[in-house]
C-alpha cells in the first residue's frame, strides 16, 4: 500500500522529479539480429540533490534486470521493489533506505525486443545479394530513448554518453554520434566501443548497423563528412555529401560558432517513419530523401534532397548545440531549421529562387493556422507522449515564417549578429523561447519580446482590412478563421506596402485593431515619381511585399481591381503574384468573397508565370475543381476543361525537355502535365499513354524523362478502370521490377489517382500485404483521387484493427486520418467520421482527428456558400469558354 501510494505522486506528470538528476551515461548494447531481440546495461552517473528512498526515470517496452546504485562512499543498494509502469513510462525504484545527496552510479541491466514499428532501438531489412537480411536503427525523437535503455529522457538533461556495441557480425558497418574508439573482432562478431560524446539530450542518441558503402570529403576546417548508402550505390550519395560539407562551412560562419563534433555521418535508412532526423554527428534519412539518382532524381526530388541536408545540419546548431528546454518550445529547432535551410540554399542556388519556394511553407502553416482546432507556436505539453503530433505545420511552417517576418524587420544583418549572440550564450545548454528573444532585443533595440509574444504564445493570426479613403490608408486587423467566428484577438503586425513600384514602399508596425496611414507624400510626389499619383489609372498599392509577413490581406474592390490589373500589365513580383492568388484562395475558402470572383481573379492569370505563381495556381485549380463536383456538379466537366484550358495558356513547354532548361522550367513542366492529366484533357491523356508504352519497351527512351514520369504514371491511372486494367498492371508491375526506391516512390505517389473503385481498393489493400513497405504508405495516402474518397473511407473502417497493428503505434497514423477524412464536404459525413472514431479512440491523433473534422465542415459551409451563386457561375464558365473560341 504504501509502495502505491508512493508511486502516486509521480503519476500523471509532465516532467520527471528532479531530486536526482543524471551526470553522464555508460551505455552497452547487444543486439541479436537473427533473434530480433537485444539486452544491454547501462551505467548512468547520477547526482542526487535531496536525500530520497525513491529514483524515478523513464523506461517502455523493456524488461529490467540487476538493479543496484553505489554512492560515492562505494556503498552499494539494492532496490526492493522495482516497477516499469507503461502508462506513464517511468521506472520506478523503491529503496528500504534513503540515498543521501552526492554522487553515485546506477546501474541497470535490461532486455527488449528489436521490433519494426521505427521507434527506439527497431530492425529493418536490407537485401544482401538478393537475401533479405536484418540491420538495426534508432529513431529516439520525441520520447523513444526510453525503448532502448533506461534514462531521464528530457532534453534539458543533457549530459555525455558513452556508448559500446557487442555482439555486432563483423562485416557490418556500426555507427553511432561520435567516431569508434576501439573494434576487438573476436571471429563472426566484433565489439564497436565510440568515444565519448559531447554533451546532448537523450533524444539524440543514435545507433546504426548494416551493410553499406560510403563517399566522404572533409570540411575547410577539418571535419570528416562521410555519405552512408546501400551496398553498391555510393555514387547516389554525392549530392548530399557536397551539400553537408557546403552548409557545415556556412553555418560555422553565419554563427560564428563552429561545429562542435569531429565527423558528421549521414546514412540512407531503409525502413524509416519520418523523413530524416537530426542525432548528433549521425543524420538518419530515408533512402529517397539521401540518394540523388541521376536516371531516377527530378528536380523536385533534387530541390527537395537540398533542403531536408541543410535542415538536418542546421539542426546542429539549433536544436543539438542549443537544445529547447522543453518541448514547448520545439518550434526553436524545427522553425528555425526549415527557415535556415532555405537561407543556405538560397545561397548555394540562387537560380532556384528559393525564397519563393518557401512561399508554399507559408501557405501551409497559414492553412492549419486559419483552423479553430490549431494550436500556439509555444504550446503546453501535458505529457511527453503527446508530442508527436506537434511536429506539425505549426512548428515547422508557421514557425520558419514568423522568423522570416522578424528578420524582415529587423533586418539581414542585425538578425544574423543576434543569432551568433544566442548560439555563443547557449552553446550546451539549454534555451527557451524568451531567451532567443533578450538576445534579439539587445542587439536590435527593439522590444522583439513585446511584438513577438502574440506570435508565438497566441494562436491564429491577423487578416489585415484595407481601404483607401482621399489619401488616407485604414486599416482593420480581425483574426482570420475558415469558420469565420468573432475573434477579439489582436497582433503588433510588421505591415510593408508598395505603390505603384517597388521603389516606393513603407514599413511599420500595426499596433492596435485599426490604423491609419497618410499617403500625401507617396500619391503627390513630384514629376520624378509621376507612376504614382493618385490621378494616374495605373498605380496600386501591395500590402505585405514579397509576402514576407504572416498574415493575410483583404482589399477593398478599387485597391483590389487595380492589383489584378497591374498583375495583367506584369507589374507585380513573382511572390506578390502568389500572395494575392493565396489570400483571394482563403478568403473564398472562408466564405468571405464569393467563388465567381475567384474563377474572375484565376483568369487573370492566364499569361506567362513564374514557376512559385503557377505551382500555386495549379493547386488552386485542383481546390476548385473538386469543391464544385459537391456545389454544383453538373458544372464539373465545364469547370475541368476551363481549368485545362487555362493552366494551357500559362506555358506552351509541352512534353520534351530543351537542353540546358533551368530547374524552374522542369517543376513547370512537371506540375502543368500532371493537373492537365487530372483534369481530363484528352490530348495530354492519350500523350501520356503513348510515351508511357514506349518507357515500358525501352526504358532508355528520351520519350519520358524522369521529369514527366509522374504525369504519365497519373494519365494510366486516370485511364485505369475494371475493363481495361492494362496501364495500372503494367505500372505495379513496373514498382515490382525497378530498382530505384525513388522511382517506386514516385509510382506509388499516383497510384491513389484511379477514379475506378475496384482498383483503388486494389491498391489500399497492397498497403496491408508486404508488398510495399509500411513507412510507404503516406506515399499512396497522400495521391487518393477525389472518387476514390468514400472506398477509402470504407477500407479504412473494414481494416481499422489491422491499420492499427501496423502503423498505430507511430506518427504515420495520422495521414490515414488526414488524407482519408479531410477529402469530404459535408456534416453528414464528419458527424459519421466524429462517430467511428468516439468507437475507436486514438488518444495519439485526437488534435490530427479535431483538426480533420474541422476542414470537412469549413467545406461543407462553402459547398452551400458555392450553391447559392449556381447561375452566376454557369454564366461565368459559359462567357470563359466563348471568350476563348
Amino acid at each position: 500500500m504504501e509502495f502505491d501510494q508512493k508511486l502516486e505522486q509521480f503519476k500523471g506528470q509532465a516532467r520527471l522529479p528532479d531530486f536526482a538528476v543524471p551526470k553522464s551515461y555508460e551505455l552497452t548494447l547487444r543486439p541479436d539480429l537473427s533473434a530480433c531481440v537485444f539486452s544491454g546495461t547501462v551505467l548512468i552517473h547520477i547526482s542526487i540533490n535531496r536525500g530520497t528512498r525513491f529514483l524515478v526515470l523513464n523506461a517502455l517496452e523493456l524488461v529490467i534486470s540487476q538493479v543496484s546504485f553505489t554512492n560515492f562512499q562505494n556503498r552499494k543498494y539494492v532496490p526492493s521493489d522495482i516497477l516499469v509502469d507503461s502508462d506513464d513510462e517511468i521506472l520506478f525504484l523503491v529503496f528500504d533506505e534513503t540515498l543521501d545527496v552526492g554522487n553515485g552510479v546506477l546501474e541497470i541491466g535490461f532486455s527488449g525486443v528489436l521490433t519494426d514499428s521505427c521507434k527506439g532501438l527497431y530492425r529493418c531489412t536490407y537485401l544482401d545479394k538478393g537475401d533479405k537480411k536484418n540491420m538495426i536503427a534508432t529513431q529516439f525523437e520525441a520520447v523513444d530513448a526510453r525503448r532502448c535503455f533506461p534514462c531521464w529522457d528530457e532534453p534539458a538533461f543533457k549530459v555525455t554518453f558513452k556508448i559500446m556495441l557487442e555482439n555486432v557480425p563483423s562485416e557490418l558497418t556500426t555507427l553511432s554520434n561520435m567516431p569508434i574508439l576501439d573494434e576487438k573482432i573476436n571471429g563472426p562478431f566484433k565489439t564497436v566501443e565510440f568515444e565519448e560524446s559531447v554533451i546532448m539530450s537523450t533524444y539524440l542518441v543514435a545507433v546504426v548497423v548494416g551493410l553499406f558503402d560510403y563517399v566522404e570529403d572533409t570540411t575547410d576546417d577539418g571535419t570528416k563528412v562521410r555519405s552512408y548508402c546501400p551496398v553498391g550505390q555510393s555514387q547516389k550519395g554525392k549530392l548530399a555529401l557536397s551539400i553537408a560539407v557546403k552548409t557545415l562551412e556556412l553555418f560555422r560562419k553565419y554563427f560564428s560558432v563552429p561545429y562542435p563534433l569531429a565527423k558528421l555521418d549521414m546514412v540512407a535508412v531503409p525502413e524509416f517513419a519520418g523523413g530524416a532526423m537530426e542525432n548528433n554527428g549521425l543524420i538518419t534519412f530515408r533512402e529517397a530523401e539521401l540518394l540523388k539518382d541521376e536516371l531516377h532524381s527530378a528536380a523536385a526530388e533534387i530541390r527537395r534532397l537540398t533542403i531536408v541536408v541543410a535542415h538536418e545540419v542546421a539542426h546542429h546548431w539549433f536544436g543539438n548545440l542549443v537544445t529547447m528546454e522543453w518541448w514547448s518550445h520545439l518550434w526553436l529547432n524545427e522553425g528555425f531549421a526549415t527557415w535556415v535551410s532555405y537561407l543556405a540554399t538560397d545561397r548555394l542556388f540562387p537560380e532556384w529562387k528559393i525564397w519563393n519556394h518557401f512561399l508554399q511553407v507559408t501557405v501551409d502553416g497559414l492553412h492549419m493556422d486559419a483552423l479553430e482546432q490549431s494550436h500556439p507556436i509555444e504550446v503546453e505539453i501535458p505529457r511527453a507522449q503527446l508530442v508527436e503530433e506537434y511536429f506539425d505545420d505549426i512548428s515547422y511552417d508557421k514557425g520558419s515564417s514568423v522568423i522570416r517576418m522578424l528578420q524582415n524587420y529587423l533586418g539581414d544583418d542585425i538578425f544574423q549578429k543576434s543569432l551568433a549572440s544566442y548560439m555563443s550564450r547557449y552553446a550546451f545548454k539549454n534555451a527557451k523561447t524568451e531567451d532567443l528573444w533578450e538576445v534579439l532585443s539587445e542587439t536590435s533595440g527593439v522590444q522583439v519580446n513585446t511584438m513577438m509574444n502574440k506570435w508565438t504564445k497566441q494562436k491564429g493570426y491577423p487578416v489585415i482590412s484595407v481601404k483607401l479613403n482621399g489619401y488616407t490608408l485604414e486599416f482593420e486587423q480581425t483574426q482570420f478563421l475558415y469558420s469565420a467566428l468573432d475573434s477579439d484577438a489582436q497582433w503588433i503586425v510588421p505591415l510593408t506596402l508598395s505603390i505603384g513600384s517597388y521603389d516606393v514602399q513603407k514599413k511599420f508596425l500595426l499596433e492596435t485593431k485599426q490604423g491609419k496611414l497618410g499617403l500625401e507624400d507617396l500619391l503627390c510626389s513630384s514629376e520624378e515619381t509621376s507612376t504614382t499619383k493618385r490621378s494616374d489609372e495605373t498605380w496600386w498599392i501591395k500590402i505585405n511585399v514579397h509576402q514576407a509577413g504572416f498574415y493575410r490581406v483583404k482589399y477593398e474592390n478599387d485597391l483590389a481591381t487595380r492589383l489584378r490589373e497591374a498583375i495583367a500589365r506584369n507589374c507585380l513580383s513573382a511572390a506578390d503574384e502568389f500572395g494575392f492568388l493565396d489570400d483571394a484562395f482563403a478568403l473564398c475558402q472562408a466564405c468571405m468573397v464569393p467563388f465567381s470572383s475567384l474563377l474572375s481573379l484565376m483568369d487573370t492569370y492566364r499569361k506567362e508565370l513564374e514557376y512559385v505563381v503557377l505551382s500555386r495556381l495549379v493547386k488552386v485549380c485542383y481546390s476548385a475543381a473538386k469543391i464544385i463536383r459537391d456545389a454544383i456538379p453538373e458544372l464539373a466537366n465545364d469547370l475541368n476543361q476551363f481549368l485545362a484550358d487555362l493552366l494551357s495558356s500559362t506555358t506552351k513547354l509541352g512534353w520534351d525537355a530543351t537542353t540546358g532548361e533551368s530547374q524552374l522550367i522542369s517543376l513547370m513542366r512537371e506540375e502543368v502535365l500532371m493537373a492537365l492529366a487530372h483534369f481530363g484533357q484528352t490530348q495530354t491523356l492519350e500523350e501520356a499513354m503513348k510515351r508511357f508504352r514506349a518507357f515500358l519497351h525501352d526504358r532508355n527512351t528520351s520519350l519520358l524523362p524522369v521529369n514527366t514520369r509522374k504525369a504519365a504514371y497519373v494519365s494510366v491511372m486516370r485511364n485505369a478502370s475494371v475493363a481495361d486494367s492494362s496501364g495500372w498492371e503494367s505500372l505495379l508491375q513496373l514498382y515490382r521490377d525497378v530498382d530505384s526506391v525513388l522511382e517506386k516512390t514516385r509510382i506509388l505517389r499516383c497510384m491513389g489517382s484511379c477514379s475506378d473503385p475496384n482498383i483503388l481498393s486494389e491498391v489500399l489493400n497492397l498497403m496491408l500485404s508486404d508488398e510495399f513497405r509500411n513507412q510507404d504508405a503516406i506515399y499512396v495516402l497522400s495521391g487518393i483521387s477525389w472518387e476514390g474518397r468514400d472506398i477509402a473511407w470504407m477500407w479504412l473502417k473494414e481494416n481499422w484493427d489491422l491499420i492499427m497493428k501496423k502503423w498505430g503505434g507511430g506518427f504515420l497514423l495520422t495521414h490515414f486520418v488526414r488524407d482519408i477524412v479531410t477529402p469530404f464536404c459535408s456534416l453528414e459525413m464528419a458527424d459519421e467520421v466524429e462517430t467511428f472514431f468516439k468507437n475507436h479512440p486514438v488518444p495519439s491523433v485526437e488534435m490530427n482527428l479535431k483538426q480533420s473534422l474541422e476542414l470537412v465542415r469549413i467545406k461543407a459551409r462553402w459547398v452551400e456558400h458555392i450553391k447559392q451563386e449556381q447561375e452566376i457561375l454557369k454564366g461565368l464558365v459559359k462567357e470563359f469558354a466563348l471568350a476563348r473560341k
